[in-house]
């Protein structure tokens, strides 16, 4: 059973190391934000793969116009531009299109923040590049953007990802797992909430470290395990689940809050941000457990040292990870 578990997390650590390594190609993004009747700051994020950038632009409403010129700079994996416009009209029931965007595989992620307090959001995607502003995004839109939003944040975040394994890989499969899994669930469910909400602040680079620490914990506390000393997991698993849980929600509150809330539908959109991310969630859950039970199928033999490899892989990465935080945090204070 051990070696059944390691050879499959061998794939799945190959995949995410790979990820982490390449810094996969994220969404696109436009951002449009009121400063003053009919003015707006315009950010554009177009992402680069191996340094090539795709060639995308923004089609604005015909009655805006540049105000300032384009600012552009080059972070790690994508191109940022950033000016101001003026628009003669109120851009509700006006066209936005991502010209060059139905050539590619991307989506481009789309902000519009007015100053009564509006937030609309639209995914472009290549078969359907341009939208028409509403004059309120409907319930049923709300509901459809930030449930698919939260899907592909917690598919898209392997240090989320690898410490569900782990927490799998400790507990064995069962009611005892149910337990533990909800656990998680309910704790960053809680600390998503309040975060977005404003109850509870922390800086987003500390938590991303501090998380990527947790997925350490939990690969040396499976490491213990299989030499035959079980930690606190093992013995309290939906403890820990939950206390690193409360952690991982304000991981997610910081992906919520660069993507925005309608400030009129907010309990809707985090409730169904908060769903996906459970969808998203029971899909890795649910196709592990199913490659572990058609690998067990094929009753292969497998070497001894291959149960460390569990263990160490993930530690390995999540280790990785912390530093690669910890620096970025203290180079850019």
């Amino acid at each position: 059973m051990k070696a059944v578990r390691a050879a499959v997390l061998a794939a799945v650590l190959s995949l995410g190391a790979a990820r982490a390594h390449a810094h996969e190609v994220r969404p696109g993004y436009l951002e449009l934000r009121e400063i003053a009747p009919g003015v707006f700051e315009v950010l554009f994020k177009t992402p680069t793969l191996a340094g090539t950038r795709f060639n995308l632009r923004p089609l604005l409403p015909a009655g805006c116009r540049a105000q300032t010129p384009v600012a552009t700079y080059e972070p790690p994996g994508a191109i940022l531009e950033r000016w101001t416009i003026t628009c003669d009209t109120i851009l509700s029931g006006q066209r936005i299109t991502v010209v060059g965007l139905s050539g590619t595989l991307l989506e481009v992620l789309v902000r519009i923040e007015t100053l009564d307090g509006r937030t609309i959001v639209q995914r472009l995607k290549p078969t359907a590049p341009s939208f028409v502003v509403p004059t309120e995004p409907s319930v049923w839109q709300v509901a459809q953007t930030y449930l698919v939003l939260g899907v592909e944040h917690i598919l898209g975040g392997v240090d989320h990802l690898l410490f569900v394994l782990a927490l799998m890989l400790i507990v064995p499969n069962g009611m005892l797992l149910f337990k533990t899994i909800t656990a998680f669930t309910i704790a960053h469910s809680i600390s998503l909430a309040l975060a977005t909400m404003g109850a509870v602040h922390v800086p987003g680079r500390p938590v991303e470290a501090t998380i990527a620490l947790s997925v350490v914990f939990l690969a040396a506390e499976l490491a213990h395990l299989r030499q035959g000393r079980p930690g606190l997991t093992s013995r309290a698993p939906w403890l820990v689940a939950f206390t690193f849980g409360l952690l991982h929600g304000l991981g997610f509150a910081g992906a919520l809050a660069e993507i925005g809330l309608p400030q009129r539908q907010i309990p809707l959109a985090l409730l169904q941000f908060n769903v996906g991310v459970e969808v998203g969630q029971l899909m890795f859950v649910a196709a592990v457990l199913t490659v572990l039970a058609l690998v067990r199928r094929l009753e292969l033999r497998w070497p001894d040292w291959l149960w460390r490899l569990p263990a160490y892989g993930i530690g390995v990465t999540a280790a990785f990870w912390a530093v690669q935080r910890t620096v970025s945090f203290w180079t850019a204070s």
